[in-house]
């Protein structure tokens, strides 16, 4: 895709406006969206053997709560992080992230499989080998969020 950007400056204007001419909507336009909306950078601070350490959110596959204290798991480790589940929650919420259970979050990017076949709930496979399962009650937002 050739990417042509037009910036035109107008003393009169009031307000800034993106305006995006395509074809089509594709993962190209969405990329460039996302991008768009992200208005502040999403890194999480985890702390692991006392040492603080920023992960990326794209490098997060789940995001758990456990015996009172916050989670997050890479494929380097789990990390504790300071924050509750549902402040994270809400900082992550334009980025790939969706609640699974009162108790996780999991990046739909880091999902290998959605099985279907059990009653009531849906079991997650996670790039990472965990396998999680959705609660009852968050069944229908998934099923949603993948077009179910």
């Amino acid at each position: 895709m050739d990417l042509k950007i037009e910036i035109i400056t107008d003393a009169e204007r009031e307000e800034t406006k993106i305006v995006i001419y395509t074809k089509e909507v594709n993962d190209e336009v969405n990329r460039i969206l996302t991008r768009l909306s992200d208005d502040a950078p999403k890194v999480l601070v985890g702390f692991k053997d006392d040492m603080a350490k920023l992960l990326e959110p794209s490098d997060v596959i789940r995001i758990f709560a456990f015996s009172g204290k916050t989670f997050a798991a890479t494929l380097d480790g789990e990390y504790w992080i300071k924050s509750r589940l549902y402040e994270i929650e809400e900082r992550l919420k334009s980025s790939r992230f969706v609640r699974i259970s009162n108790s996780e979050i999991i990046n739909l990017q880091k999902v290998k499989s959605f099985d279907l076949n059990l009653v009531g709930t849906i079991c997650v496979r996670l790039s990472n080998g965990a396998v999680s399962y959705v609660s009852r009650r968050y069944v229908a937002d998934i099923k949603k969020v993948l077009g179910i």
